[in-house]
């Protein structure tokens, strides 16, 4: 009877095992929005002097510091006596924490805010850090006396010096001035 036992209990052991169905659990890591807000307003300052303004509709923002604004962002840069240079407005944005490098999608504008110059673009890069702005999409920059058209562009985020990569459209030159 006790050799009996242990394989009666082995059986019962194997055949409820083979009876049993498997249940695997696979978790998923979650990589959506760890934050989402609406109706934000947020500011970059430097030295206690605002430097940036931005306000978006709806702000989400991820683990690794990557924000998505997808109902658009606007943003504002101050010079040091807090008036506005230049605006940027987007439809989407996008900003990359790792780079430190935001990016505007769909019917860009920036608005150089003293002379009323402005950049229309599909899309759009910015980087704080150097206060700079380009693009490899096609622009239009607007001022009272000209309309340029090209493609690709490097520009100061205020719009007083910029750089269009294959620049078309009418230009207009003092006398005396040179063109390269």
């Amino acid at each position: 009877m006790n050799k009996v036992l242990p394989i009666v209990v082995l059986l019962a052991v194997a055949f409820s095992c083979n009876k049993r169905e498997r249940v695997t659990k696979v978790q998923k890591e979650y990589d959506g929005p760890m934050l989402e807000l609406e109706d934000v307003v947020f500011y970059y300052s430097d030295s206690a002097l605002v430097k940036v303004k931005g306000i978006t509709p709806h702000r989400m923002e991820y683990a690794n510091g990557d924000q998505e604004f997808p109902k658009g962002l606007y943003l504002e840069f101050y010079d040091d006596n807090g008036k506005i240079e230049s605006t940027i407005d987007a439809n989407v944005a996008f900003y990359n924490k790792e780079e430190d490098r935001w990016l505007g999608q769909e019917g860009v504008v920036v608005v150089e805010d003293e002379s009323g110059k402005n950049l229309k673009t599909e899309e759009l890069y910015w980087k704080p850090a150097e206060e700079k702005i380009y693009t490899e999409k096609f622009v239009t920059i607007t001022s009272e006396d000209e309309v340029l058209y090209g493609k690709g562009l490097e520009a100061k985020q205020d719009l007083s010096e910029y750089t269009i990569k294959n620049p078309t459209g009418d230009f207009h030159l003092e006398e005396g001035g040179n063109f390269e």
